[in-house]
C-alpha cells in the first residue's frame, strides 16, 4: 500500500517516520524542504504538489495547521482532489472545524474519493514514540481498511461517528486539556505562594482524584521551567477558536473554555505564543508574583 503524507511539522514529521518504520512506501510533501530532505534520507520519496502526492498514493494523509490549509491542500489548485483516483482515501489528521471536515468530505465523495477526519492527541512526544490517540469520523468500512495505517502512528484509534465526529471529539479533548492545565496552574501557584513546595503537592495529589495525564505530563516540566513547545499556545488558541465557533453555532455556552482562551490570548500578547501550552502557568504566576519551581 502506497501512502502519501502532506505536512511535516512538529507532529507530521515523526508520524511519517513511524509509517516508514512500519514498512509503508511513503511519498511526502511540505514547504519546508529541510523536513522533506530528512524524510527522503529516511526512505521516503518527495513530490512537488498535493496533486502529485495523490497521483502516487492509495491513501493520502494530511497534517496541517488549520481549516483553510486543509481546504487549500485538498480542494485547491493542484490539490489532492485533482490527483486522486476513484478509490483513493484521504485521511485528514489535522485539528480543524468539524463543518469544514464535512464540506471537504462531501466534495471528495463527488469524485469517488473516501474521507476520514482523524485528529490526534498526545503532542510531539507521543507522535515520536507512536502512541498518539486518534479520534476518527467516517465510514466503518473505510475506517477498518485504514486502521493498520493509523495504528502504525498511534496507541489508540477509535471511530467516534460519521465524518466530522473525529474533530468534534478533538474539540472536546482540547477543552479538557486546556481547563486541566489551568486548574493545575491555579493549584501550584497557590501552593507556592503559601510557601508549600509544589513538588510535594504534586507527589501528594497525583495518585488521587486530582491525578491526570495532564498533571503527569505538565507539572514536572513547569517545575523545571521547561517551556519548549510540545504543543504551542498558538495552536491551542487555534483549537479553542474552533471550539468556540462550533459551540456558538450550536448554541452551547462554554464559559470555562472562553476564560482559558482569554488567558492564552494574554500570553500570546506577552510574546509566548510559540511556548508550550504548559506556559499557561505564567499567566497565574504574573498575577500572584510567584514562580513555581522545584
Amino acid at each position: 500500500m502506497k501512502i502519501g503524507f502532506i505536512g511535516l511539522g512538529i507532529m507530521g514529521k515523526p508520524m511519517s517516520k513511524n509509517l516508514l518504520k512500519a514498512g509503508y512506501e511513503l511519498t511526502v510533501m511540505d514547504r519546508n524542504q529541510e523536513a522533506v530532505g530528512e524524510l527522503v534520507t529516511a526512505g521516503a520519496v518527495s513530490a512537488a504538489t498535493p496533486k502529485d502526492v495523490a497521483a502516487q498514493s492509495d491513501i493520502v494523509i494530511t497534517m496541517l495547521p488549520n481549516s483553510p490549509h486543509v481546504k487549500e491542500v485538498v480542494l485547491g489548485a493542484s490539490g489532492i482532489i485533482e490527483g486522486a483516483k476513484q478509490g483513493t482515501i484521504v485521511i485528514d489528521m489535522s485539528s480543524i472545524a468539524p463543518l469544514v471536515s464535512r464540506e471537504v468530505g462531501a466534495q471528495l465523495a463527488e469524485k469517488g474519493v473516501a474521507f476520514l477526519d482523524a485528529p490526534v492527541s498526545g503532542g510531539e512526544p507521543k507522535a515520536i514514540d507512536g502512541t498518539l490517540s486518534v479520534m476518527v469520523g467516517g465510514n466503518q468500512a473505510i475506517f477498518d481498511k485504514c486502521y493498520p495505517v493509523m495504528k502504525a502512528m498511534a496507541g489508540s484509534v477509535v471511530l467516534t461517528g460519521d465524518i466530522g465526529a473525529g474533530n468534534v471529539t478533538k474539540l472536546a479533548n482540547q477543552i479538557i486539556v486546556a481547563i486541566n492545565i489551568a486548574a493545575m496552574s491555579e493549584a501550584l501557584v497557590l501552593a507556592s505562594k503559601a510557601g508549600v513546595e509544589p513538588e510535594l503537592v504534586y507527589k501528594a495529589i497525583r495518585g488521587g482524584l486530582a491525578g491526570s495525564t495532564v498533571l503527569e505530563a505538565k507539572a514536572p516540566l513547569v517545575m523545571d521551567r521547561k517551556f519548549d513547545p510540545g504543543f504551542r499556545i498558538n495552536l491551542h488558541i487555534k483549537d479553542l477558536n474552533n471550539v468556540l465557533e462550533t459551540s456558538h453555532e450550536m448554541g452551547v455556552p462554554l464559559p470555562l473554555t472562553a476564560a482559558v482562551m482569554e488567558m492564552m490570548q494574554a500570553l500570546r500578547v506577552d510574546g509566548m505564543g510559540d511556548a508550550d501550552h504548559g506556559s499557561l502557568i505564567r499567566y497565574y504566576e504574573k498575577l500572584a508574583h510567584v514562580e513555581v519551581k522545584r
